[in-house]
């Protein structure tokens, strides 16, 4: 599972598929058994792909064509089962299908979505892309960290290195699509289901919406171009949501421009159908079209955005520690339970995690995706090798697997992580290590 493991923070939490990417995309018609059989065993000769005929035929009598797309974990057809598509004449729809984790994403889904992502991307007959979650209660959940978790203590740390590179890969990709993107955000959207998302052109938000960023709680840092979104938010917002993993709805997104659109759950139908019947790449048709169905909305009188003045004057400070004896000054002083609040949030994470957050917040303010990317990915590396600290592994297990929910950090206290440490997070792989190498000058020559 991903972070819909987080059961504290979280209380509540049939498509047919078209696989191949660069084949039209049909419905099947037919429906006698051996018509279906004969188009199976063609579609199967024509791509070498060798599934049992029972296995095919099982899924309503749709023919599914396969495409083979690398797994570091699994064949390649679990990875369509995870990744899910839907094809319309002029569009395809990217489906995250593991309603047990809440879609959490894996490292074959990663590598699939790359796949479909460049392939959907130089097929002229495709005009605009769609993503969403296959199950009710979310869009995704975030990386798969139980995975990676069980990866290390395996010893197999070359692939959670891959699942990085693969992830962080795609979010670029993304980022620079060449053609309009739709994520549809509903459910729950948390830490790297946030990066698969925001990216893109258009993001459509519901009532049901609700987005965190908690990694510092697992000590981990917020990753796949997090520090690029999270650090472009207005006044000190990004670094309050980071250093407090504080959960926002749909209203709130919208308010504070992490998403485009918002719409009423129950009009999501209608606007995946709209979307489906477009045949264009125009980018005002398509907003238009989910402007057609869309909703004003405003952040109620709960929201942490009538906060924003607190959260201006003590997320301004340079450092953790300074943050933290402000908020208890004024804690103290005051009274008010928000104060409270705030620091027991603060004084739960890892504070290896914190002070690295941070800084990753305030470097990212003046980079490109693609730097946010390539630094992010040397500090996910070091959190997984356990040589600077043991608290990725240890917050993992404390949170996710035994839920114990008493993660021994190390170090234990923010006076006890120095400059030195911190600084280790953000240096260069080393030749040993190769760093994340991103196509900037294939996707962005000008740059």
């Amino acid at each position: 599972m991903g972070f819909a493991a987080f059961e504290f923070l979280f209380a509540e939490p049939h498509y047919r598929t078209q696989s191949e990417p660069q084949e039209k995309t049909q419905a099947n018609t037919l429906n006698t058994p051996k018509l279906q059989t004969l188009i199976l065993l063609t579609e199967m000769q024509k791509l070498k792909f060798l599934v049992p005929i029972s296995r095919c035929l099982h899924r309503n009598g749709f023919v599914r064509s396969f495409s083979a797309l690398p797994s570091y974990t699994q064949p390649d057809y679990l990875q369509e089962e995870e990744v899910l598509v839907e094809g319309r004449a002029n569009s395809r729809k990217a489906i995250l299908n593991r309603p047990s984790s809440l879609n959490a994403v894996t490292a074959s889904m990663a590598a699939r979505l790359n796949r479909l992502y460049e392939s959907w991307e130089e097929n002229s007959d495709i005009g605009f892309v769609m993503m969403k979650g296959g199950s009710q209660g979310a869009f995704c959940s975030g990386t798969d960290v139980v995975a990676l978790y069980r990866l290390l203590n395996e010893g197999k740390t070359e692939e959670c290195k891959a699942f990085f590179e693969s992830l962080y890969k795609f979010v670029y990709v993304l980022g620079t699509y060449l053609k309009p993107h739709v994520a549809i955000m509903d459910g729950v959207v948390m830490g790297g289901g946030a990066g698969i998302s925001l990216p893109g052109m258009f993001r459509v938000v519901t009532d049901k919406t609700v987005f965190s960023s908690p990694e510092v709680q697992i000590g981990f840092h917020p990753d796949v171009g997090a520090s690029y979104y999270l650090s472009r938010l207005p006044g000190y917002l990004g670094e309050y949501l980071a250093l407090t993993g504080e959960k926002i709805n749909g209203a709130e997104m919208m308010a504070c421009g992490l998403a485009t659109h918002y719409s009423l759950k129950e009009k999501l139908p209608w606007i995946e159908e709209r979307l489906g019947s477009l045949i264009t790449d125009d980018r005002s048709v398509i907003e238009s079209s989910l402007a057609q169905y869309g909703s004003l909305v405003y952040p109620d009188g709960t929201s942490v955005l009538h906060e924003i003045k607190k959260i201006d004057s003590y997320f301004c400070y340079d450092t953790v520690e300074e943050i933290v004896e402000a908020l208890e000054n004024k804690a103290a002083e005051s009274g008010d339970k928000w104060y409270a609040t705030v620091l027991n949030k603060i004084k739960e994470a890892s504070p290896l995690s914190l002070k690295v957050t941070l800084q990753s917040i305030r470097e990212g303010r003046f980079q490109t995706l693609d730097q946010c990317l390539a630094r992010e990915y040397r500090t996910s590396l070091k959190f997984i090798s356990n040589k600077i600290s043991n608290d990725f592994s240890e917050g993992v297990r404390a949170r996710l697997v035994d839920k114990d929910f008493a993660p021994k950090w190390g170090p234990p206290k923010l006076d006890d992580v120095s400059d030195d440490m911190v600084a280790s997070f953000f240096a260069p792989l080393g030749e040993v290590e190769p760093e994340l190498n991103l196509p900037v000058s294939v996707r962005e020559p000008d740059v």
